[in-house]
C-alpha cells in the first residue's frame, strides 16, 4: 500500500523536523552521472524527499553495473535516467524528477543546469569530472558542486572524507585510490563516497557549512 502524500510528508517532518524538511522539499538537485556514485546519491536523496532531482546520464544498464549501481537485472539495456527514474518513485511516490539522456558538456551544461541549487558531480571518467566542476566554479559561481574524487579499492573506509575546497565547492572521496592491482570499484567504498556527497547536499541545505 503506497502512503498518501500527507502520510509522506509527516514521515518526513517527523524525522526532520518541520523546518529542515521544508528546506529539502524545495531544493532542486543535479545528479550529473548515475553510475555506482550518481545513483546512490540520488537514492539517498530521495529518501531523505529532495524536492527535485536532475538525472544526466546517457549510458544505459549494462550487467557490468550491477554489483554497484542502484539498478536491477531486469532493467538491463535500458536508459540510466529512465531505469533510475522508475526505481526512485519507487522509494518515494511524490518526487519530482527530469531526466536528460545526453553527454553533459560545457556545450549542454548551463541550460541543464541553470534551474538547480546544488550539483552533484558523480561521472567514472576524471577529464569529465574536471571538466565539469570548472565549468561551474567559472561559469555558475552561484550554485554549490559536490564532487567526487578517490573511491576505488578495498581500503579502510575511513579514508573517505569530505573537504571544502572553496565557499560553495566540497570533494569527497579519499583524493588518492584509482584502479589498480585487479581491484576496481567495490560497491561498499563507491556507497560510502556517495553518501558522503548526499550528506553533504543535505548539510548545505541544513546551512551546517564545513568549516
Amino acid at each position: 500500500m503506497i502512503p498518501t502524500k500527507e502520510e509522506w510528508i509527516k514521515a518526513l517532518n517527523d524525522r526532520h523536523r518541520i523546518e529542515l524538511q521544508k528546506k529539502i522539499s524545495s531544493t532542486t538537485v543535479a545528479v550529473c552521472g548515475l553510475g555506482g556514485l550518481g545513483s546512490n546519491i540520488a537514492t539517498s536523496l530521495a529518501r531523505a524527499g529532495i524536492g527535485k532531482l536532475i538525472l544526466i546520464d546517457f549510458d544505459k544498464v549494462d550487467i557490468t553495473n550491477l554489483h554497484r549501481q542502484q539498478y536491477k537485472a531486469n532493467q538491463i539495456g535500458m536508459n540510466k535516467t529512465e531505469a533510475l527514474q522508475n526505481n526512485l518513485k519507487e522509494i518515494n511516490p511524490y518526487i519530482e524528477t527530469k531526466i536528460h539522456n545526453v553527454y553533459l558538456d560545457e556545450n549542454t551544461a548551463k541550460d541543464i543546469l541553470s534551474e538547480t541549487d546544488i550539483i552533484c558531480e558523480a561521472f567514472d571518467n576524471a577529464e569529465a569530472k574536471a571538466s565539469i566542476v570548472n565549468f561551474v566554479l567559472s561559469e555558475m559561481p552561484e550554485k554549490y558542486i559536490v564532487a567526487a574524487s578517490g573511491m576505488a579499492g578495498l581500503d579502510s573506509a575511513n579514508l573517505i572524507k569530505t573537504r571544502k575546497v572553496s565557499k560553495r565547492f566540497y570533494l569527497c572521496g579519499d583524493e588518492v585510490s584509482d584502479i589498480k592491482d585487479g581491484i576496481g570499484l567495490v560497491s561498499s567504498r563507491v556507497m560510502l563516497c556517495a553518501a558522503h556527497q548526499a550528506h553533504t547536499v543535505l548539510r548545505i541545505i541544513a546551512e551546517e557549512y564545513e568549516v
